[in-house]
């Protein structure tokens, strides 16, 4: 194929999705056009501190430190040879037929596409606890990057709440880097940790590192637990107040506090490029539909936890068939995809089982105070949200605009699933016939003088 025939094609996400999908097309002859809000590749699982950094690859990604070296070195080897071209410390604002806004430090500029993969990976999943908007509670995945990419715990004293893998991975992470970690509280109990035991069984390696990285949290963990308040003075967050297995009132101080229930699927960028969306109800959010390689609309692929909860090696290798699909499309012969296809179905059966083990606290959700803040960024309040279902119905854009849920600088990510939760109990209904917030631009929140002089 000749340069000037050469489609353009533009891979958002510079994580472990992204990489393999941006090598998959330069092995094939191709130039794709990779961007990434990061300095460096990498994405969230594997990112990279900055130059000088004295913590060893070993400190910062544990058993995945090979895995995280081999991404890195092939995305670098890369950019090297000049074989692809890399948007670093770029964010993709908005899409719209066939053109990307991309915001960087010299303004917004408009790049066209002719194929576009969708890497944009995952944040956490938040659940509102009364008194989450005090100063000094973060998600876990701030903290993780805290200790990644500067090398700080961000609390003397530390508690962790939530559920799900990331809950471990953290406090085993901030444990080993010597930070002091009062409680870990995961609300799954170990009966309902049990019922995933069959999909845990997939990846038996994964499994048994995960329950090592339990252990070395020794009695800080508990799990079953019921949060009730975090507690704060004007200074910021003093102590957690909650209930053990056992029904028993617990009082655990401490100066931060980090949360997180799994992860959310990031998709207002698929939103925005026409992606079609369903209901899960395992994972309880909404996530795009794609076929098993990915693809989710003309010219428009999907890899990686944008799409599908799969981890990191999920990611790699949705990466390669997302790319694939691609190269299918413009009618290149690609190698054979089955042993990869093969992989997706047990990472599925493995994540499906993470679901049922590590559930999002629905009931804790519905059943928060009138008084307990649901959004942050626009201080919305669980009983604002209530009485606006009176004045407008159950639909979610509704609710938004009576009550300004979702309307702040997160747009959603982290209200959203809760503000859904609170409308369907209030109105005896689903969550999936609630709806969820439409995606708007800017996906990312951008200062007005970002634009002057876009094209």
């Amino acid at each position: 194929m000749s340069a000037v025939a050469s489609p353009q094609i533009v891979i958002v996400g510079a994580g472990p999705a992204g990489i393999r999908a941006a090598a998959t097309l330069v092995d094939a002859g191709l130039h794709p056009i990779v961007i990434d809000e990061g300095q460096r590749a990498g994405g969230q699982i594997y990112r990279r501190p900055p130059p000088g950094f004295t913590r060893t690859p070993e400190q910062l990604y544990g058993s995945e430190a090979a895995k995280a070296r081999a991404l890195h070195s092939l995305f670098d080897r890369l950019v090297e040879g000049r074989r692809l071209t890399h948007r670093a410390s770029s964010s993709v604002i908005a899409a719209h037929q066939g053109r990307l806004h991309v915001m960087a430090e010299r303004g917004v500029q408009v790049i066209g596409y002719d194929r576009l993969i969708l890497a944009t990976g995952a944040s956490d999943r938040v659940a509102p606890v009364p008194g989450w908007q005090n100063a000094g509670v973060y998600s876990l995945g701030a903290a993780q990057i805290a200790l990644k990419a500067q090398g700080v715990a961000l609390g003397r004293r530390i508690v962790l709440i939530g559920s799900g893998p990331l809950l471990t991975l953290v406090g085993a992470q901030l444990v080993t880097a010597g930070a002091d970690v009062a409680a870990v509280l995961d609300t799954s109990s170990w009966r309902r940790q049990m019922q995933g035991f069959w999909g845990l069984t997939a990846r038996p390696v994964v499994a048994s590192r995960g329950l090592v990285m339990r252990a070395r949290l020794g009695r800080c963990y508990h799990a079953g637990a019921s949060l009730e308040h975090i507690e704060a003075n004007g200074s910021g967050v003093v102590a957690v107040r909650w209930r053990d297995a056992g029904g028993r009132e617990r009082l655990t101080s401490c100066d931060m506090v980090g949360m997180g229930w799994h992860l959310r699927a990031e998709t207002h960028l698929a939103d925005l490029a026409g992606c079609t969306f369903a209901y899960d109800e395992q994972w309880r959010q909404w996530l795009p539909r794609a076929d098993q390689m990915g693809r989710a609309g003309k010219g428009v692929y999907l890899a990686g936890d944008g799409v599908r909860l799969l981890g990191a090696d999920g990611a790699e290798i949705a990466g390669r068939l997302a790319a694939a699909a691609c190269l299918s499309d413009l009618g290149i012969s690609t190698a054979s995809i089955n042993a990869d296809l093969r992989k997706l179905k047990r990472l599925e059966r493995f994540a499906r089982g993470l679901a049922t083990a590590f559930p999002w606290p629905k009931e804790m959700a519905r059943a928060l105070p009138d008084e307990a803040v649901v959004c942050r960024c626009e201080n919305v309040t669980a009983g604002s949200i209530r009485d606006s279902i009176e004045h407008g119905g159950v639909e979610a854009n509704r609710v938004k605009s009576l009550s300004r849920v979702g309307m702040g600088r997160c747009q959603g990510r982290y209200c959203l699933l809760a503000a859904v939760e609170l409308v369907a109990a209030s109105a005896g209904c689903a969550p999936k016939d609630v709806g969820r917030f439409r995606g708007q631009a800017p996906v990312r929140p951008a200062p007005v003088g970002a634009f002057v002089g876009e094209g």
